[in-house]
């Protein structure tokens, strides 16, 4: 019984990263413009975003820190082709949910159409210009409880990668 479970973790290691066999494929280090493919997912196996839906692969320049931290780590000593299964937990991703981005407004703070309903996710003006999502979690009369937290915060997510570029 135990050789059958050495085997089967020796199977599932060998899904989770799959190099490929060419010795010459450029590996993936700190400062290096990469090409990613990638399917990203929730514990229940529920897909949330992938490459493929957006048409081409992320791009990105490795350990700059314009992805969040897990995904960022993830590629860093892959080779273009290899393949890889990678779980990142909240503090490596968009971060635990924070109360105070939860805030209480005035129904009047609003736009007047449509009539703010939960679950229904409004673009809030932010004082420099730019625009964040903001997450209706309750209405009660004037008042309406909105959730300016990233949607995916809080969650562990697992991602397939699969490098397609180097330079």
């Amino acid at each position: 019984m135990a050789e059958k479970k050495s085997v089967k973790k020796a199977a599932e290691k060998k899904e989770a990263a799959k190099e490929p066999s060419n010795t010459d494929s450029k590996v993936v280090q700190k400062g290096d413009k990469v090409k990613v493919d990638y399917v990203g997912s929730f514990n229940d196996g529920v897909v949330f975003d992938e490459s493929k839906t957006r048409g081409k692969p992320i791009e990105f320049v490795a350990g700059n820190g314009q992805v969040i931290p897990g995904f960022d780590q993830g590629v860093i000593g892959m080779k273009v082709g290899g393949e890889k299964k990678i779980t990142i937990e909240p503090k490596e991703g968009y971060g635990e949910p924070n109360p105070e981005l939860v805030k209480v407004i005035t129904r009047d703070k609003l736009p007047p159409e449509p009539d703010p309903k939960v679950g229904m996710v409004l673009a809030m003006g932010m004082s420099n210009g730019m625009e964040i999502p903001a997450r209706i979690t309750k209405v009660n009369g004037e008042m309406v409880t909105i959730d300016l937290n990233h949607p995916l915060a809080g969650k562990t997510l697992h991602f397939k990668l699969k490098v397609v570029g180097v330079e």
